[in-house]
């Protein structure tokens, strides 16, 4: 009956991680398998010609290809950074309490509960040049504004999707980032206070290494999301203009789907769960660290 009890918990959970298991695993070897040969769809249903790891080798001399990891780089880069800051920022403002901030937290989570193609095809609107919210408004401030063309540009396209993608996102890490905010000792911040520390001295020193576990979950989260990201792209600027918003899923795509290309594609699929599975690494071992100092600091 005791062995029964110690593994209870892994047997109840063993039926849905078989199943979760399998459906992951095997559009995994599919893909991984035809990653090694020629497949073109619109010649043959399936794999013809083993070519081993030259899909691999192709990848590594297509300018497209590198064209769209430094786009999918500076992409997730710059909008985890964005979207961290907003988050933090929103979370420290809604911590106070009172009757507008209740509204806000309300109001915060319609951002999230729209789906990403309605966010996409919104900003796409938004932003166009001849009947645009945006560009009219900001003729308002200076008239140069008005005439900008942010999705014809290739540098103000590329800022488009990121602060779409930031604006989507940010609900889901301000409430992480609440809380995580309540976790934080209040009798550490007020001896903080006491001793003469200014407000920034306090979210310095106190609540930011207090956060720290939930900003790093909250942070690989939306690396990983950003990296896969594809919706935005094709419903805000299809890749465009002149690739300077393909991420590397929508070059996935592009090759897979307009090109009929599945080896090539399935070749570049690996070369994104990569990092990818990297960042899964990094992640769990944080978590299983973090797990271990607290056991340690329990003792």
């Amino acid at each position: 009956m005791g062995w029964i009890e110690k593994k209870l918990k892994y047997l109840l959970v063993a039926p849905a991680l078989t199943i979760v298991t399998a459906l992951a695993a095997f559009p995994l070897l599919q893909s991984l398998i035809g990653s090694l040969f020629v497949w073109r769809l619109n010649r043959a249903p399936g794999p013809t010609k083993f070519i081993g790891l030259a899909h691999y080798e192709r990848a590594l001399t297509d300018p497209l290809f590198w064209n769209s990891a430094m786009v999918t780089g500076l992409f997730t880069l710059s909008s985890v950074i964005l979207t961290t800051a907003l988050s933090l920022s929103f979370a420290m403002a809604l911590s106070v309490p009172g009757r507008s901030t209740r509204l806000m937290r309300v109001l915060l989570i319609l951002p999230f509960a729209m789906s990403p193609a309605l966010i996409g095809m919104s900003f796409r609107y938004m932003f166009n040049a001849d009947f645009g919210v945006v560009p009219a408004l900001l003729g308002l401030v200076w008239e140069p504004l008005g005439h900008v063309d942010w999705l014809a540009d290739p540098a103000a396209a590329l800022v488009v999707v990121i602060l779409c993608d930031a604006w989507g996102w940010f609900p889901f890490m301000t409430m992480m980032i609440m809380g995580g905010l309540r976790t934080v000792p209040r009798e550490a911040q007020e001896a903080a206070r006491v001793d003469g520390a200014t407000p920034w001295q306090v979210f310095r020193d106190v609540t930011l290494p207090c956060l720290k576990p939930v900003l790093l979950v909250a942070m690989v989260l939306k690396t990983i999301f950003c990296l896969k990201m594809f919706d935005q792209v094709f419903l805000l600027t299809n890749g465009g203009p002149s690739h300077a918003t393909q991420t590397l899923s929508h070059y996935i795509y592009t090759q897979s789907m307009r090109f009929y290309d599945l080896g090539y594609g399935s070749a570049l699929s690996w070369l994104l769960v990569l990092p990818m599975a990297a960042l899964v690494f990094f992640y769990t071992r944080q978590i299983l660290l973090q797990s271990s100092a607290r056991q340690r600091d329990a003792r």
